[in-house]
């Protein structure tokens, strides 16, 4: 039996939980839990490594989809990745691996765009139009002196026609034939949670985190402390054993236990 009763923020996934797809995509769930969530005066958070699309983009296509969430309940990587490369290297000049989305949030905390042969960031998001050009570029300037920072190192996310590659291998790339090792700022990296947690003035045994990755969800909410819950609508088969406190087969299916 799952129980939830206790647990005071709700903290989604995005891609396989909610949703499947970018270009169209196709609602998964989140109505009914959210409704739930909210009638017993709880909190939520969208919680999402997705790395091509701004803030905006999510919380628009979410409602389109009819999914009630806030502006200020969607929380991306692209978003924390931006801020934590101001906050660590003031207004830097980078190079970006990774589509309009992300480099608009890069520009919004005033990054600029490296010009020439060096710069002092290598940005790594998801990049559906990546070519040989850019990731040899992407080294160079790693191997120029340039720090690499990725918004997460997943394998892959649920695409509408199943998995499909992340960033991570992509990350992989440019380390190796860099022969550095760079930063990862979205899940399963602690960053993301502990700042869910701390802008809803909730702590980790008041959490939970639901998803269909083992190795960004569940890990990154077992590192901050948090539980999770699993999903079967993503990447998740049910088959591997998990750390999860429980697994559904629709988000939805949460609202009977909150």
């Amino acid at each position: 039996m799952i129980q939830l009763k206790d647990k005071k923020l709700f903290l989604f996934d995005l891609d396989g939980v909610l949703l499947k797809g970018k270009e169209k995509p196709i609602k998964v769930g989140g109505t009914i839990v959210f409704d739930r969530i909210r009638s017993q005066g709880k909190k939520l958070l969208v919680l999402t490594n997705n790395s091509t699309d701004t803030v905006e983009t999510v919380f628009h296509r979410l409602g389109s989809l009819g999914i009630p969430v806030g502006l200020d309940e969607v929380l991306t990587s692209t978003r924390l990745t931006a801020e934590y490369i101001a906050n660590r290297y003031g207004k830097a000049s980078f190079f970006l691996v990774g589509e309009a989305g992300f480099e608009k949030e890069l520009k919004r905390v005033g990054l600029r765009k490296a010009r020439g042969s060096r710069a002092d960031v290598v940005v790594v998001g998801l990049d559906r139009r990546l070519t040989y050009a850019k990731l040899d570029k992407a080294v160079r300037l790693a191997r120029g002196g340039a720090h690499i920072v990725a918004c997460h190192p997943a394998r892959l996310y649920m695409f509408k026609r199943g998995p499909a590659m992340g960033v991570g291998p992509i990350m992989k790339a440019i380390e190796y034939g860099a022969e550095k090792r760079g930063v990862s700022v979205g899940k399963p990296s602690t960053v993301m949670f502990e700042l869910a947690m701390r802008r809803s003035g909730c702590t980790a045994r008041q959490t939970v985190m639901v998803g269909d990755q083992e190795d960004t969800d569940v890990e990154g909410a077992s590192k901050a402390g948090i539980d999770s819950i699993l999903v079967l609508s993503g990447l998740y088969d049910g088959k591997a054993k998990t750390k999860a406190i429980g697994v559904v087969e629709n988000v939805d299916d949460l609202g009977d236990y909150i």
